[in-house]
């Protein structure tokens, strides 16, 4: 249990925070799909094209949202961003219009966004520099704890199959939200960090995450690899259905699996990244480790008989799930590590974008590769993770070395002469 309880004091309530949240979160995702079909009356048609729209939204959102934590602090805009995702899923209880769905649906995403790149920006200001990759594998492994518990409330809701039990679980993920403010609340304010001194003449821009070009290359790169995550929720179960002799409720072991390994192994393979040299590594070594699993997923429908089926899935999803372990680690790390302290707002709402992409763009190239093109592009897709992983170390070093040159330029900004002294 130590490796799973983070330490005393704002990791602690971080971590209880991430806790509440992740309850609410994970029986929402149970059954939001059903709900908005047969609550709220739309299509599966139109639910997947709302849903894209507010992801899309969303990864639009997250820069300048991460702005108004670096501007007004973290503490104070993680607790409004989740009073705000609290009142959009209050509102999903009542409305019926596709149209005003898919603006709450926007709403509900640019929440989500803001309060994701508010509440890393509030772990960096909060947790030294050294301790937040270790401190956010036990964020992510209490997440884990919190989605199973909630899946299994969303379990209930989806036996009972009644309006009353959609409704319970959306007011549930509601007041997830507000408690999780309220704990929030309890911790101090990360200050806003003054900004850097501006070389003459040449006021330092707003947006500067949007000229950080390695940046941006390392945000793409994870993107990439976040793929494993619509992997995991949607690929696999139709991989198990259609294309293997498995028993269909194999893909539920799978992902419980999953969960249950990252809680409990999660910070032991976070402590092997400890820097962004460290962290370019391991992403080659993710990448790597899931070109093996897709190789095992690939096997799975080849073999024969539903056992032998099985046991390839389960151990191909082993495999997944130590190389999602060692992407994770290295995405925290970079995300950090790269961003300049008085920005780390704006920098955590555009590297945010990464899984935000690949939730939007996963479903469309997962299921053409994989359901359409069985083991070919399974290959296909180990090829590209392992691509993208290897990838990282150069796209690392090219990022410390920008660093170091913007670095320099606000040194000499600093030494040099006001024009009015000139």
């Amino acid at each position: 249990m130590p490796r799973i309880i983070p330490p005393a004091g704002p990791p602690r309530v971080l971590a209880l925070a991430q806790l509440v949240n992740s309850i609410g979160d994970g029986s929402f995702y149970a059954c939001s799909a059903l709900f908005f079909i047969r609550v709220v009356g739309l299509s599966p048609a139109q639910v997947g094209i709302a849903l894209t729209v507010g992801w899309s939204a969303g990864i639009l959102a997250g820069v300048p949202a991460g702005q108004l934590a670096d501007r007004y602090g973290s503490r104070r805009m993680t607790t409004v961003f989740a009073v705000a995702t609290a009142v959009a899923l209050s509102a999903f209880l009542v409305i019926r219009s596709f149209p005003v769905f898919v603006l709450l649906a926007c709403g509900y995403a640019c929440c989500q966004a803001g309060l994701t790149a508010s509440r890393q920006a509030l772990l960096a200001g909060l947790v030294e520099p050294e301790q937040r990759t270790v401190v956010r594998a036990h964020l992510q492994s209490t997440a884990n704890a919190g989605l199973a518990i909630g899946a299994g409330l969303g379990g209930l809701a989806l036996w009972a199959d009644t309006a009353p039990a959609y409704l319970m679980v959306f007011g549930l993920d509601a007041v997830s939200f507000l408690v999780a403010a309220a704990v929030v609340r309890g911790l101090p304010e990360a200050p806003p960090v003054p900004p850097v001194p501006t070389v003459r003449s040449a006021p330092v821009r707003r947006l500067a995450v949007l000229r950080d070009h390695p940046y941006a290359l390392i945000t793409m790169l994870n993107a990439i690899m976040y793929l494993n995550m619509p992997l995991l929720s949607l690929a696999l179960p139709l991989w198990v259905a259609q294309r293997t002799d498995a028993p269909k409720p194999m893909s539920a072991v799978l992902l419980a699996v999953n969960m249950l390994l990252v809680m409990l192994l999660q910070v032991r393979v976070a402590r092997s990244v400890t820097d962004p040299r460290t962290a370019g590594r391991a992403s080659g070594h993710a990448g790597w480790v899931l070109l093996v699993a897709c190789a095992g997923y690939a096997l799975s429908g080849v073999v024969g008989g539903a056992w032998a089926a099985a046991a390839v899935l389960l151990a191909a999803a082993v495999v997944q799930v130590f190389g999602e372990m060692l992407q994770a680690g290295s995405s925290w790390e970079l995300g950090f590590a790269l961003a300049p302290p008085e920005r780390q707002g704006q920098y955590q709402g555009f590297f945010g974008m990464a899984p935000q992409v690949a939730r939007m763009l996963g479903p469309v190239l997962l299921t053409t590769l994989l359901i359409g093109w069985g083991t070919p592009g399974w290959l296909l897709l180990g090829g590209l993770f392992l691509t993208a992983g290897l990838a990282m170390g150069p796209a690392v070093r090219l990022a410390e070395r920008h660093r170091a040159g913007v670095g320099e330029r606000s040194g000499r900004a600093t030494l040099a002469p006001s024009p009015a002294r000139a």
